[in-house]
């Protein structure tokens, strides 16, 4: 009678709450399971239940069962949750984390000797790498070199086999494959010289212990029985290999997963592996969680329309990449305002207004925390940071300095780590809360903001975050087993300094829709949502089409209520209003809301390239110089000498801001092209030789505007 009162009472702690889809995963301990997991629906509520309801009935081995997923704040959310629910022995991390482990325990076994340096930074390997073949490579050119290695190795592609691989791919930093293959055959040697290991190798060092060491091999399949991988449809071919040989042939795997959402597969991610789950695993079940519970029914109506709507584009080419049939989100919250739709005129009023329709927000009682303005490219945010500073709108930048590297924030870490050593929370009744506030009362922090701006105020926030962050622990473990004690949330901080896994600051977030993913905020504003923009130019296949719809889907779904969609017709104020709406909207935004017509687009094809010749005496260019500028040297000079003389300027004044030669931004020869064409969007400018994706993700939205003649910035 005892031990069934027991089990009710575990049932009910551990499973009372979840919907029934929820209470499925959460009850389906072994062999191998697929979660499809929409936005919003509670997956990792699911899994970390299932997780803790199978240690809890002796199922599951605490250290037997490896959790993993795609970055360091998921996994230790994922930790946090586990540990509330008493399970928090079990391993969870990253599949760099967790192969890092092996790595370094195996190693000295496996291959002897000491485990290679991990090179924290490419660009210096490879700007060695290049400079050993006489190439020459700008900082752009070495960042889309870095991202095409990466790509590379996740794909597990050698310099040999990567040439006939990347015939589809476009060529980073203007480079054919072959040199593309060349450079990255040198960057490996240039590691071997050094004895340096870069992150990618050590998954594929990994592998290849695994591999070949039956022992090894042997050793972690002991260890680990049971395996979780989280937002499954982000592994890449070499982290599935991984998966694969951690497994050994058994089964005892459960996936959790949204095609809709994959949106990393310019770093090898593919969501083949989700979608083939049950062809893999025959008998696996499939539970579908599409109850929505963050945002409200008109946020999950527009989300569904947005995947719906889509429809091949006719004559565009296609990489073999499959569209799945979407998850329809079904709403649980009640009805919250309208998504609202806005056309500026340009660029600056776009800024202006959400930044006036952000502080009546605020007025009206939403915290700046809850607030989010999301955007495509990050070169986007400097005119929402001064329409938002402006308007006496604090903000922070999603990449900006780190939480934990501040110094005020390190002082409280100490201050706190020493009271724990000494702290009696249970015998003096003081809570750890109550606690915090204390400690930190030295170091500056008070109960009201200070008036003050700047150094003052942000010194503030920060110990404001850590009073907050005690405040919600204390919250979230009331009543639970677990004693909440100072020593716990100074363990707590420890491990989110390890992960950088930040409290909430308040202020504005300013973030790309890449680094949005996992987050969620009251109230979202997706800005420039015009056409190179969102689709982003580069894209030019369905495949890319497809991937940048994904990329709206899930900057739509990171809004609890209030979600505003905004692009604008020119951009700069005068300017030629010759944008157009993002072709993601057609159909969903208002009627009269764009004053300038949708031409039918033209289907793309590609034609086999002639040789170069000048186009204004027609001779074959024989220089790079000349074929940069389509003109042989001595043909008159197509451009407004004041116009180059703008961009020149322009050049200086960010070499000078960034201590870089002035040819590394462009060569003359580029700005020579450039103000030749004088290209009147991001589109026809990467058109340009000498002006690739990473040029002109960082300089073409300031290119654009010196040729339309606005200020230097």
């Amino acid at each position: 009678m005892t031990e069934t009162t027991d089990m009710g009472a575990l049932e009910e702690r551990i499973l009372g709450g979840l919907d029934e889809e929820q209470r499925q995963v959460a009850t389906t301990l072994r062999g191998p399971l697929c979660v499809l997991a929409g936005a919003g629906t509670g997956k990792t509520r699911a899994i970390t239940h299932r997780i803790a309801y199978g240690v809890h009935t002796g199922v599951y081995k605490p250290s037997s069962l490896l959790a993993v997923t795609f970055t360091a704040r998921a996994a230790a959310e994922m930790r946090s949750r586990l540990r509330d629910l008493g399970a928090g022995a079990v391993q969870t991390r990253t599949f760099h984390a967790a192969a890092l482990r092996q790595l370094q325990y195996f190693w000295p076994q496996a291959i002897g000797g000491q485990l290679p340096s991990i090179v924290d930074y490419k660009a210096p390997l490879i700007t060695e790498a290049a400079r050993r073949l006489r190439t020459s490579a700008d900082r752009a050119t070495v960042r889309d070199l870095a991202s095409e290695i990466e790509w590379a190795k996740v794909s597990m592609l050698t310099p040999e086999s990567y040439v006939a691989a990347a015939a589809d791919r476009g060529q980073p930093g203007g480079l054919d494959p072959i040199t593309v293959s060349r450079i990255f055959q040198s960057y490996e040697d240039v590691k071997t010289d050094r004895q340096l290991i870069d992150f990618e190798d050590v998954l594929l060092l990994t592998v290849a212990i695994l591999e070949d060491d039956v022992r090894v091999a042997a050793s972690v399949r002991e260890q680990y029985r049971h395996f979780v991988v989280d937002e499954y449809q982000d592994v890449s071919p070499l982290q599935q290999r991984l998966l694969d040989l951690w497994l050994g042939g058994r089964d005892e795997l459960c996936v959790v997963g949204d095609a809709s959402q994959t949106i990393y597969s310019f770093t090898g991610a593919t969501p083949r592996h989700l979608l083939d789950f049950t062809a893999t695993y025959e008998h696996a079940p499939v539970v579908k969680l599409v109850r929505d519970y963050r945002s409200t029914p008109q946020v999950v109506h527009l989300a569904n329309r947005v995947l719906a709507a889509r429809r091949p584009e006719a004559g565009v080419p296609d990489r073999d990449h499959p569209w799945p049939t979407p998850l329809e989100l079904i709403a649980q919250r009640e009805n919250g305002p309208e998504p609202s739709f806005f056309e500026a005129k340009d660029d600056e009023a776009e800024a202006a207004e959400i930044a006036a329709r952000i502080k009546k927000l605020i007025a009206d009682g939403t915290p700046a925390a809850e607030i989010a303005i999301l955007f495509r490219t990050n070169g986007q945010s400097a005119a929402y940071e001064q329409a938002l500073a402006s308007a006496g709108v604090g903000y922070l930048l999603r990449g900006g300095e780190r939480f934990f590297a501040r110094r005020e924030v390190r002082d409280a870490m100490l201050q706190l780590r020493s009271a724990a050593r000494h702290a009696t929370t249970e015998a003096d009744g003081v809570s750890v809360p109550q606690l915090t506030r204390d400690i930190l009362v030295s170091l500056g922090y008070s109960a009201t903001a200070p008036a003050a701006s700047g150094a003052v105020r942000e010194k503030w926030e920060s110990l404001s975050a850590l009073v907050a962050l005690a405040d919600e622990m204390a919250a979230s473990r009331a009543g639970s087993e677990v004693p909440f004690t100072l020593n716990t949330f100074v363990a707590e901080l420890e491990e989110r300094a390890a992960s950088q896994h930040a409290p909430t600051l308040q202020g504005v977030t300013l973030a790309s829709l890449h680094a949005a993913k996992g987050l969620e905020w009251d109230a979202v504003f997706l800005v420039g949502l015009s056409e190179g923009l969102m689709p982003i130019s580069f894209a030019d296949d369905q495949a890319g089409y497809d991937e940048e719809r994904r990329l709206l889907y899930v900057g739509i779904t990171r809004a609890r209520m209030h979600l505003g969609l905004s692009w604008s017709l020119a951009r700069t104020p005068g300017g030629r209003a010759n944008r157009r709406p993002s072709r993601f909207l057609d159909g969903l935004r208002p009627a009269g809301t764009s004053r300038v017509a949708s031409a039918p687009r033209a289907a793309k094809r590609r034609s086999p390239a002639g040789p170069p010749m000048c186009r204004v005496c027609g001779t074959l260019l024989t220089s790079a110089a000349e074929r940069k500028l389509g003109r042989c040297g001595n043909c008159p000079a197509g451009y407004d000498e004041a116009v180059f003389e703008s961009l020149r300027a322009w050049r200086l004044q960010v070499a000078q801001a960034n201590s870089l030669p002035a040819f590394v931004i462009f060569t003359d020869a580029t700005l020579m092209a450039i103000a030749e064409t004088k290209p009147d969007g991001l589109t026809a400018l990467g058109r340009v030789s000498g002006v690739g994706k990473g040029k002109l993700e960082r300089y073409g939205e300031a290119v654009l505007a010196v040729l339309a003649g606005g200020t230097l910035e």
